[in-house]
């Protein structure tokens, strides 16, 4: 018997903060044996617009998808779009542009701000790395190379998290913007990796819902079966469709594996996809 196929939406390019580039993550997909996968960089559809040709030849079926941080009653919320209609792309592409000229604007006060802390870090250094999605992850390479810090999540819980000395902000929309831009190009707005999110995530659910938000990630590397069932939960409590992924970096997050997530903790149900383009 051959590998059972496996489905993954979550995924990320070196377009975004993932170290695979867009061929090597299809070359990933086929090895991993992954039928079905979304591309879910930062603020950009590159990656995915740099694959498509690629998966294609490999007999990948490749999802357009997109994750944006949000804002929701002042903490980081991140929201995945998938399944768009291809009358209301062009707009959502032009929507990035914004999106992608305020992380700009943020690296270089990131930059700034790791400088005045003593760190010999320069917004060009990250922007090598991370091109024009460059973002905290790249800043904490350098500092991990560097050797300000031993491991990228020490930078980030020393210096680079929301509550950490180093943190600046930057400007994100709003949840229910980022839900209404999604919802505008016909696309599928789904919670990403609810455990992360700050506060009652079932308490939350309402105005979540009322925003637009019609999907939930239950499935997650980060996620524990009685967290994936609590998010499955909620999702048949208040209609909401699935989705699922293993949040693929690639050799930033080394024991994250495409497909089966963490452990091989991530099992997909072979109807997800089918059901998402059912609804």
């Amino acid at each position: 018997m051959g590998l059972v196929p496996l489905i993954d939406l979550h995924s990320h390019t070196n377009e975004s903060d993932g170290s695979c580039s867009p061929a090597q993550l299809i070359d990933e997909a086929v090895r991993a044996a992954v039928t079905v996968l979304g591309i879910t960089d930062h603020d950009t559809l590159a990656g995915y617009d740099q694959a498509l040709p690629g998966a294609a030849d490999a007999g990948v079926e490749l999802v357009c998808g997109i994750e944006l941080s949000t804002k929701l009653h002042g903490h980081s919320v991140h929201l995945l779009g998938y399944f768009f209609g291809t009358d209301g792309l062009a707009g959502f592409r032009s929507w990035l542009l914004d999106m992608q000229a305020s992380r700009r604007e943020r690296n270089v006060r990131l930059a700034a701000r790791l400088r005045e802390l003593g760190f010999d870090v320069t917004v060009e250094e990250a922007e090598a790395r991370g091109r024009g999605m460059t973002g905290r992850p790249h800043f904490a390479q350098i500092m991990v190379e560097k050797g300000y810090v031993p491991s990228i999540r020490q930078a980030f819980d020393d210096y680079l998290d929301e509550s950490a000395k180093g943190y600046v902000y930057r400007r994100e929309p709003q949840f229910a913007q980022g839900v209404a831009e999604i919802r505008k190009a016909k696309g599928i707005a789904s919670l990403a990796h609810p455990v992360r999110v700050k506060g009652d995530v079932a308490g939350l659910m309402p105005e979540l819902c009322a925003a637009g938000m019609n999907a939930i990630e239950a499935y997650h590397s980060d996620h524990t079966r009685p967290e994936t069932e609590l998010y499955l939960g909620l999702a048949r409590h208040y209609g909401l469709l699935v989705t699922g992924g293993s949040d693929f970096h690639g050799a930033i997050k080394p024991e994250v594996r495409l497909g089966t997530g963490h452990e091989g903790n991530l099992k997909i149900p072979a109807d997800l996809v089918e059901k998402l383009r059912g609804g």
